[in-house]
């Protein structure tokens, strides 16, 4: 049927809503590239079988994807008079269910993500079923709060291979009133009022080049379409084609209109199979309903459009390199001018804008410049579709206002990391983009906070990396990506990169050194100013900002050939020695031991670090996050293998033998004198290596004992003391010398240890404790906690009351609870966050909880409360709930008007420790507070 008017338009727009709402129920299966990947086509089957077998008699159509990726395959299930419901990770078991379910005339529950509410405006008042009242509106779950779906406002919702569908939600409504203004300019004009950018990257305003295709003068003109789509992890354009294609014609139809254009061209790549045959299904539909050729709807208005699929060139992601593919000649850029509006396709004016620009286009008719330009910021205006990949929980299509903080994106609706990682960077803008830490994740998200950055919008595409990527190894990729896809017609970028890629690839082989690294850093901005378009010109980004950012793992790399992330092949030998702190060699130590070799595993095992039985019963085991096996079924518990090598020698003979092995390890005496002040974990450790180096080390503390927090802040339960003075007597046999009640600054000058020895080294630790800033947290009743431990560790157990509050969250604050738990009391933990922020191990906390302690979340100290002869009977609280993301990835607890009161004997304040810097002060050092 050819729509010729107004009528005859409204006419398919009732078949179309008859088909959507009215037809009966009506099962929608997400049939995206993204849905099918994740096996839709087998749910559409066993749906289609289920329907057939038990006489349902429902609708089933594919329809595209609605951008949670992370939970697909989606299923919309519509029943007349009822919300829209949305499921997720439905399976082919789930078919028989569903139809069961439609069959009654009820949305299912099971695997309901969301409902859409939005649909109601089609229908009216709607009813809700059983349990359907609980199913949270789509943009109220985690994913989706703060997304507002312009571009998307159809995707996943619609069958996008029927036009009547299209029509049906609104679709040709804003080119029939496009068609319908007395003046062509009008369009152009609320396009630019709506201060719509381009969104492949350039961010040039729409209406601008619209302005200066209308005042070309031609026989022919062209509206190009930008849809290829080459940067890696980007997938926006392509799942707009597939979900809503005659959105896309629609917006080039009012372009062509609007600027005097005839001739429709949509370069699209040859890869996106699913792209082209819808968007060349609905291009037929649109021309077998008079909507292209000629006299659209009845007006003198004609419009071709051609679908030209492309070999995959990034480069001809440029619009003169385009151009040329088009005319069948190499993808090269030419200089400009003259610009495409002026001469461009065949030497045509010409205009090209991307897939999401155009898109944009009929809702902005529709509703108005003014209501888009009130989205997003004065000079980014609209949404913004981002596709989120990389170490992230939700992967997906992500559409926000532009402006929203990149926090918000990556941690909200992202989800953070899907394995409690720390988020370290993402990058924006496809390979020609830019590397931002989580320092700026608090930047908004548009034009110009971006270019500020070092990095760019570009078409979308956000890459986030955790703390296994290794930046480096990043600017390698995208460089040697870029350098790949250059055309090679301007020196700059060809040489230029080739260059810049060689010295990329020697930092991460171990063979470069610094003059390398200052060679990259006046290479790219030659490259960058010099090179003939966009590609050249763009390509350094991922360079530039992680020399910006992340330049101490250049240096790492360089320096002491190493790739902390345990990326680089050369720069590591296994990915847990890669993540331990003291580089402890596990694969060999396991080898030994399962050898039977436990002599051989021990000195390798005291060789790595001096203090394995303590660190075997404390450490925070990170080597264990990146264990191999662990992709099988559970990583190698290797913090307990080398405790246990250290336990076996000290329980026998063989610690004698490990200890004449470690002087045999020791270089010829140097003749150098070193002194180290404090005999903690840091001045232990040094003392030892620098005993092994030849020197002659003296360590001086101002306890009576050695072993710092190990001994006075660590239970006995967890660390015992004779663990402690084992490890002391393999120090004192390899040569270490022990001075005690040496206080820095008191008795012990600085001056008179400069005088006496060769090198000083302070390690005063970090003694002084936080104060939570509260009343009453001078009362004789109230501990910090580190004195609290130090006073049971020195066997002078403080007195404590029957009922104590311990507030933090991290190891001193569990240590303290399960030591006041041993002392008789019962003990409640408050913590201002969540448990999942807790810094303190987490098998710590569930042993705590084991033996008793009650935990209290999302609760912050706001006094002590004391009685009348200033003892404590309480602690009062103020809940706090979770606001903006921080840079760690954690919500910053914010502060209600809601307060209650624990009743308790004795307050232990456990909330951090800082370097102490009096005895600093004391020996002259100028300490900055």
């Amino acid at each position: 049927m050819k729509i010729r008017n107004l009528d005859a338009l409204n006419d398919i727009r009732e078949t179309g809503l008859n088909k959507l709402l009215r037809n009966g129920p009506r099962i929608g299966v997400g049939m995206g590239t993204c849905g099918i990947g994740n096996g839709a086509r087998m749910v559409y089957e066993a749906m289609e079988s289920a329907l057939k077998s038990r006489g349902v008699e429902a609708q089933l159509v594919p329809v595209g994807c609605f951008g949670y990726c992370a939970v697909e395959p989606l299923v919309n299930i519509y029943i007349p008079g009822q919300p829209l419901v949305i499921l997720a990770g439905v399976t082919p078991d789930d078919a028989e269910y569903i139809v069961e379910e439609v069959g009654k005339g009820c949305a299912p529950v099971r695997k309901a993500l969301c409902r859409v509410e939005e649909w109601d405006h089609l229908t009216g008042q709607v009813e809700y079923g059983r349990g359907l009242g609980d199913i949270p509106v789509w943009d109220k779950i985690p994913f989706f709060q703060g997304q507002k779906k312009v571009v998307l406002r159809n995707c996943g919702l619609i069958n996008p291979e029927d036009i009547e569908e299209y029509i049906a939600v609104g679709g040709y409504s804003a080119l029939w009133e496009a068609l319908q203004k007395p003046n062509v300019e009008d369009v152009i004009e609320e396009v630019s009022k709506s201060k719509l950018r381009g969104r492949g990257g350039a961010g040039y305003p729409a209406g601008v080049k619209w302005s200066l295709l209308r005042k070309a003068k031609a026989d022919l003109k062209y509206m190009i379409c930008n849809a290829d789509e080459g940067d890696p992890g980007a997938y926006m354009n392509r799942n707009e084609i597939e979900s809503d294609p005659h959105m896309l014609l629609e917006g080039m139809l009012i372009g062509g209109y609007a600027t005097g254009a005839s001739e429709g061209i949509v370069y699209l790549r040859a890869e996106y199979p699913l792209a082209v045959q819808r968007l060349e299904k609905a291009a037929e539909a649109a021309r077998e309903s008079g909507l292209l050729g000629n006299g659209i709807l009845g007006t003198s208005f004609s419009f071709n459009m051609h679908l030209v699929e492309g070999a995959g060139a990034f480069v001809c992601g440029e619009e003169t390199a385009m151009i040329a593919s088009l005319e069948g000649r190499a993808g090269r850029p030419r200089p400009r001018p003259p610009f495409p509006a002026e001469s461009g396709l065949w030497g045509k004016p010409t205009n090209i804008n991307n897939v999401e620009t155009w898109c944009n286009i009929p809702v902005i008719i529709a509703r108005g410049g003014s209501w888009f330009s009130e989205i997003g910021t004065r000079g980014s205006t609209g949404t913004k579709v981002f596709s989120l990949v990389g170490k992230i929980k939700n992967t997906g299509l992500v559409e926000m206002p532009l402006g929203s903080p990149l926090k918000n994106i990556i941690y909200g609706i992202g989800g953070g990391s899907p394995d409690g990682k720390y988020i370290k960077a993402v990058q924006t803008g496809g390979p020609s983009g830019g590397c931002i830490p989580a320092l700026h994740f608090d930047t908004p998200v548009d034009y110009e906070s971006l270019g500020a950055l070092g990095a760019i919008m570009g078409s979308g595409g956000m890459v986030v990396m955790d703390e296994d990527n290794c930046m480096v190894d990043v600017a390698r990729y995208f460089l040697e990506f870029t350098h790949s896809e250059s055309c090679g017609k301007c020196i700059p970028c060809r040489v230029g990169l080739d260059e810049a890629v060689r010295i990329l690839r020697r930092i991460c082989d171990g063979e470069a050194d610094s003059s390398d690294v200052e060679k990259l850093e006046e290479l790219v901005p030659m490259i960058r100013d010099m090179s003939l378009c966009g590609l050249g010109q763009t390509a350094p980004n991922p360079v530039v900002t992680t020399l910006r950012y992340f330049r101490d793992e250049y240096e790492e790399h360089i320096r002491t050939r190493r790739c902390k992330a345990g990326v680089c092949e050369k720069l590591y030998l296994s990915p847990c020695e890669n993540s331990c702190p003291l580089n402890m060699r596990i694969p060999a130590f396991l080898q030994l031991l399962k050898e039977d070799r436990l002599e051989d595993a021990a000195e390798l095992v005291w060789l790595d670090n001096p203090l394995p039985a303590s660190t075997g019963r404390i450490c925070q085991h990170p080597c264990e996050n990146r264990c191999r096996r662990g992709d099988e079924d559970s990583p190698v518990n290797m913090r307990e293998v080398h405790r246990y090598i250290a336990d076996t020698v000290f329980s026998g003979d063989l610690i004698n033998n490990v200890k004449d092995r470690l002087v045999k390890k020791k270089r010829r005496d140097t003749g150098k004198s070193i002194a180290v002040v404090g005999a903690g974990p840091s001045g232990l450790t040094a003392a030892f290596y620098l005993t092994m180096l030849g020197h002659d080390v003296t360590v001086f503390e101002e306890r009576e004992e050695a072993g710092g927090m190990l001994r006075y802040a660590l239970p006995e339960y967890r660390l015992p003391t004779r663990i402690i003075e084992e490890e002391l007597a393999v120090l004192e046999h390899v040569g270490v010398k022990f001075k005690y009640s040496r206080e820095l600054g008191r008795g012990l000058s600085l001056d008179s240890l400069t005088g006496e020895y060769d090198t000083v080294f302070l390690a005063t630790g970090t003694w002084n404790e936080t104060n939570a800033g509260i009343s009453g947290e001078d009362a004789p009743d109230v501990w910090h906690a580190i004195a609290f431990l130090e006073q049971v560790a020195r066997s002078h157990p403080p007195v404590i009351g029957e009922r104590v509050v311990v507030v933090g969250g991290g190891n001193a604050a569990i240590d303290s609870a399960r030591t006041a738990m041993r002392m008789g009391a019962k003990v409640t933990i408050a913590y201002r966050r969540e448990r999942s922020d807790m810094p303190a191990i987490a098998e710590e906390v569930e042993d705590a909880e084991t033996e008793g302690a009650e935990l209290v979340f999302l609760a912050s100290p706001q006094r002590v409360v004391l009685d009348d002869r200033g003892r404590v009977t309480g602690i009062e609280l103020r809940r706090t709930k979770l606001g903006e993301f921080d840079p760690s990835g954690r919500r910053t607890p914010v502060s209600t008007n809601e307060f209650f009161t624990l009743e308790c004997n004795t307050v232990i304040m456990a909330v951090g420790e800082k370097p102490e810097p009096d005895p600093l002060r004391r020996a002259g050092i100028h300490v900055r507070d």
